[in-house]
């Protein structure tokens, strides 16, 4: 095998290794805040905004969450995929 094609075949298996250790982060984020606060909320009693503090997540700081992983993943994406294309403003 020729030394470029092994150095690319590296730069993939560096490319996607990164991929995935984000979706893995970020899919343990989304499940902890989609699952502890529906867990503990009996224990999470206490009012926030005038609210139960266990519905305030449900109803606007998951959602929220969800916006900006998604909005995280894209930017790291767009940055990981100009580092692999050689782009200069990374």
């Amino acid at each position: 095998m020729d030394p470029a094609d092994q150095r690319q075949d590296a730069e993939q298996a560096a490319y996607w290794r990164a991929n995935t250790r984000l979706i893995a982060v970020l899919a343990a984020i989304w499940l902890v805040v989609t699952f502890v606060p529906a867990i503990f909320a009996r224990d999470l009693d206490f009012t926030l905004f005038g609210a139960p503090f266990s519905f305030w997540v449900a109803a606007q700081g998951a959602p929220i969450v969800y916006v900006l992983l998604s909005w995280f993943y894209e930017r790291r994406m767009d940055r990981l995929d100009r580092r692999r294309r050689g782009d200069d403003d990374v």
